[in-house]
């Protein structure tokens, strides 16, 4: 049990977790006072790419070298890293949603959210864990910026607003998921 304690101060997992609570309180206050309302995408978008931004700096540990000389294993713990971001980030909107109007559903809440994170995840293992945070940005100006789609490469590009059935957004948020948990947990996060 220490190890754990050990490991998530390590990387920065109490810090991380108010940042997503204060995140997620205050993007819900503000769709609460007379915001977009429940159909917009971009404010439960909003906040899991702020979640994931966050949590994107304890990709890297403190010591890459004594990360890569440590006597465990480290793909899995890297995995689980990953993929326990992903599922807290989004279980914090949906939790929060719960108490009013609910802002997007489950299905699209689960599948951005894997989406972002496997986007950081692939930004730790090309630029470490310091600018791991650059992918999810980009991936939401992105979104924010681009007309509607109308096309199914428009749909890919701007996957994160898309309605949560679409395949396009689907299969882009599963591929960048997969993709970005396995090169992080391979090859871990870059020096």
């Amino acid at each position: 049990m220490r190890w754990l304690m050990l490991y998530a101060r390590s990387r920065q997992v109490p810090t991380t977790l108010a940042v997503v609570l204060t995140g997620t309180m205050a993007v819900w206050s503000l769709a609460r006072d007379g915001g977009t309302g429940s159909g917009d995408p971009r404010l439960p978008v909003l906040v899991l790419a702020t979640g994931v931004m966050a949590a994107s700096t304890g990709l890297g540990g403190q010591d890459l070298a004594l990360d890569r000389t440590a006597a465990i294993r480290w793909i899995p713990r890297r995995a689980a890293h990953v993929l326990l971001g992903g599922a807290v980030i989004g279980s914090v909107l949906l939790a929060v949603q719960t108490t009013g109007e609910p802002m997007a559903t489950t299905a699209f809440v689960v599948r951005d959210s894997a989406g972002l994170t496997g986007l950081a995840a692939l930004g730790a293992a090309f630029w470490g864990g310091r600018y791991a945070w650059s992918l999810p940005f980009a991936a939401l100006s992105l979104s924010f910026v681009a007309p509607p789609p109308t096309s199914t490469p428009m749909r890919v590009a701007g996957w994160l607003l898309t309605p949560p059935g679409t395949a396009a957004g689907t299969w882009t948020a599963v591929v960048l998921a997969v993709t970005g948990t396995a090169a992080y947990a391979v090859a871990g996060p870059r020096r």
